[in-house]
């Protein structure tokens, strides 16, 4: 944690938002998306696993991953296609979904200390909505919910981020972004704000290649976001 910690310290402005990334980072969905992917991808002509659904497609929407599949497959997809893997996703997130470790304590965190936070995805707001409601969230973070369809461009485009930043009233370099995939990343440093990479496998190392910093616990956010100036809506503070 050591370079996240030098490098929340560093910051220049004031910390005002914190913007996370809804699956790998919050809630623990990406094994489950993967796995309803690789099914319907296998279905459709293209044999995959759930580790080659991740590899091939984490952070991207689901209209993204239409035109490289067809291009794989050689023809055009039912109409429906999408639909049918939302409502597969769905099915085992009502049934299996559980939050990342820490997160729920993270956010605890941030509202206790009047730090606004807002949730980007590039998830559709019914699958994002059903992913929160599985783990009793989705009052909580509906009215800071950013999705694709919300936007021109989902991530990598900085659409998202810039969206949630707009909608608090901050400037881009006022807000951290938290990210665990290359795509949220790009999108993070695309829209001028910093990012910390949350990399609980594995050293971190591709995400930072991409300019975010690693950090291994979503745990160790509160004490993160104290580490720099922050400004909130309870007070303003700094840690020397």
């Amino acid at each position: 944690m050591t370079e996240a910690l030098d490098f929340m310290r560093r910051r220049s402005r004031p910390l005002r938002l914190v913007v996370f990334d809804c699956d790998g980072v919050l809630v623990d969905s990406e094994p489950l998306a993967a796995e309803a992917v690789a099914a319907a991808v296998s279905e459709a002509g293209w044999p995959m696993t759930p580790a080659q659904s991740q590899a091939n497609f984490l952070g991207m929407t689901l209209p993204a991953m239409l035109p490289v599949i067809e291009r794989h497959i050689g023809h055009p997809l039912p109409l429906d296609w999408g639909e049918e893997v939302l409502h597969r996703i769905l099915a085992l997130v009502s049934a299996r979904l559980t939050m990342i470790p820490g997160a729920r304590i993270a956010l605890d965190a941030l509202d206790t200390l009047g730090l606004p936070w807002r949730v980007g995805t590039n998830s559709s707001r019914e699958e994002a909505c059903g992913k929160f409601a599985a783990v009793g969230l989705l009052e909580r973070v509906r009215p800071r919910l950013h999705t694709f369809e919300d936007v021109a461009h989902g991530k990598p485009a900085p659409d998202l981020y810039l969206a949630a930043a707009a909608a608090e009233g901050v400037s881009p370099a006022e807000a951290i972004v938290v990210e665990d995939s290359a795509t949220g990343v790009r999108a993070a440093v695309a829209a001028g704000m910093g990012c910390l990479g949350f990399a609980p496998h594995s050293d971190g190392a591709e995400l930072a290649a991409l300019g975010a910093v690693p950090f291994h616990a979503m745990a160790e956010l509160p004490a993160l976001v104290q580490a720099g100036p922050v400004r909130t809506g309870l007070h303003a503070m700094k840690e020397n």
